[in-house]
Order: structure tokens, then C-alpha cells, then sequence
């Protein structure tokens, strides 16, 4: 199945969120920047982005597993659970992308089959 434009866009952005979290998790996570989730509300600034963060996060993986699930996708939860251990930034373009990648599949398959 070839991507769409709108596909590739996605990946790109979730290889970008992906790089532009990893260091600053991964650095976070080994304590050598002190108290990883006290940080998120260290001063105003960065509280308005952890709760931001949060709300988005929120919306996002109630997003994907509905959405998911309304279009057959497999394992739509993944996404949800990879955001743990990666990044928001990572999982909503990647799982975007393949939503994109999924309703052309369907999309090709009902054209073939003359629905």
C-alpha cells in the first residue's frame, strides 16, 4: 500500500516528536535532572505546558482507541500505552499515520471488491 502525502507528513512529524523527546525523557528518567515528574511544575511556565501536555494526552488517547476501534483498526490501545515510554509526539502522528494508511487501505479494497 503506498502512503499518501498526508501519510508521510505524520511520520515525519512523529520521527520529529520522537527525536525532539528522547534525549530530555531519557535524561529525565536516569535522575540527572532531579525529580523527573516534579519538574513538570517546577515554575508557572512549565506547569501551563505540563498541564497542557496533560489535557492533550488525555484527548488524544481517548481519540485513538475510539477511532480505532470505529475503523477496525488492530490494537489501537498500543498507541496509548507506547505514549508511556516514548512520547505523545511520537504516538498521535504515528498512530495518524496509520488511520491514513488503514481508511486508503479500505478505501482501495472497497474500489477492487465494486462496492
Amino acid at each position: 500500500m503506498k502512503l499518501t502525502p498526508t501519510a508521510i507528513v505524520y511520520l515525519c512529524l512523529a520521527a520529529i516528536g520522537l527525536c525532539g523527546t528522547a534525549y530530555f525523557n531519557i535524561t529525565g528518567f536516569t535522575g540527572l535532572s532531579g525529580n523527573f515528574i516534579a519538574a513538570w511544575f517546577a515554575n508557572p511556565a512549565v506547569s501551563s505546558l505540563s498541564v497542557d501536555l496533560l489535557v492533550s494526552a488525555s484527548a488524544a488517547s481517548i481519540f485513538i482507541i475510539l477511532e480505532g476501534r470505529r475503523l477496525g483498526m488492530k490494537w489501537p490501545w498500543l498507541y496509548v500505552l507506547a505514549s508511556f515510554v516514548t512520547a505523545v509526539a511520537f504516538t498521535l502522528p504515528l498512530f495518524l499515520a496509520m488511520r491514513e494508511r488503514h481508511i486508503g487501505a479500505d478505501s482501495a479494497g472497497r474500489l477492487s471488491s465494486g462496492d
